[in-house]
């Protein structure tokens, strides 16, 4: 579990002041009713960065200005604020301030049931610039997959392909049964998953080793060895190597859901399976799935023109 930005260590005794500065100055725009997207822009282009080195987004700030932590507080099973006699970072009357602005944006709004969208993020590309699709449903309320145009927060995207999520699921769905239903692949299910699953434990042992080059990287920075642009630029990189490495592994780690024993009705079992394990099914079976554009607006036509599937290659050790 990430620590809490803002302190050093789980029971948040500790503060870590420099991101202690970011919560401060979020805090004060967020009071002067600024919107999580102004302020995260802001933080990103004034150099912040969260826990895992990235760059914010606006639920990710929004959970943490909303932590009674930062305010040397807990909830009580009431939801009451108590006292813990932990550092406070704001004060408790600025964090209920922020409270009640969220508090007044929500009244008259009511939560709309989670939609859910069967190919995890990371396994689905657009085919013209690479960059990840994201599950958006459409003007009309329909569950799509969209390459989102570059943002200051989501950068990269070109904004050029969206397909409709229920016929793209489909088509999806009936290749990866049809190449399940073969002996062959049936008969090395067992294997691939296990091959996977140590793949995930090698990418979280190189990542808690870069986590330890870090730490002695602050150090060695600490007794004056390292100048501070040598400091930031090796750290900057051992983040980018944590983070990757530590998404790659979650990521992996979907195949443990996904049943080893004899299935006599493939269908029948996609049919009625938990969401988790045909996410897993799909990332054991899948490298990769580029989407592009349909041939003419409005089309809802799904196949190999609009579609390419990457088969994942079993056999790969970890090394």
């Amino acid at each position: 579990m990430p620590r809490l930005y803002g302190f050093e260590d789980m029971a948040y005794r500790r503060v870590r002041e420099e991101e202690a500065d970011g919560i401060r100055a979020a805090a004060s725009r967020r009071r002067l009713r600024q919107t999580f997207a102004a302020i995260v822009e802001w933080m990103n282009d004034t150099g912040y960065r969260t826990t895992r080195g990235g760059l914010w987004k606006p639920d990710v700030l929004a959970k943490v200005l909303d932590h009674p932590a930062i305010c040397g507080c807990a909830e009580d099973e009431n939801g009451e604020l108590v006292e813990t006699g932990g550092p406070a970072i704001i004060s408790k009357a600025e964090f209920l301030e922020i409270r009640a602005i969220k508090a007044s944006f929500a009244v008259g709004k009511t939560r709309q049931a989670q939609r859910e969208y069967l190919v995890p993020g990371a396994l689905v590309v657009c085919g013209l610039c690479v960059h990840a699709l994201v599950s958006q449903p459409s003007n009309n309320g329909r569950r799509g997959y969209r390459c989102s145009p570059s943002t200051a927060q989501r950068p990269g995207g070109c904004g050029k392909v969206r397909i409709n999520a229920e016929l793209f699921e489909t088509y999806i769905a009936e290749h990866v049964l049809a190449e399940l239903a073969k002996p062959k692949v049936a008969a090395l299910l067992s294997e691939a998953r296990d091959e996977l699953l140590q793949q995930a434990v090698a990418l979280h042992r190189e990542a808690a080793a870069a986590r330890r080059r870090q730490k002695a990287l602050g150090q060695d920075f600490a007794r004056n060895e390292l100048s501070r642009r040598a400091f930031k630029s090796a750290d900057e990189e051992l983040a980018k190597t944590i983070r990757d490495n530590e998404v790659q592994a979650r990521f992996l780690e979907q195949v443990k859901h996904v049943p080893v024993g004899d299935i006599p009705d493939l269908v029948k079992w996609w049919k009625h399976a938990p969401l988790t394990a045909k996410r897993g099914v799909l990332v054991l079976m899948l490298e990769q799935i580029a989407v592009y554009p349909a041939a003419s607006r409005g089309s809802r036509t799904v196949d190999a023109d609009r579609v390419a599937l990457k088969w994942r290659t079993w056999g790969r050790k970890a090394e």
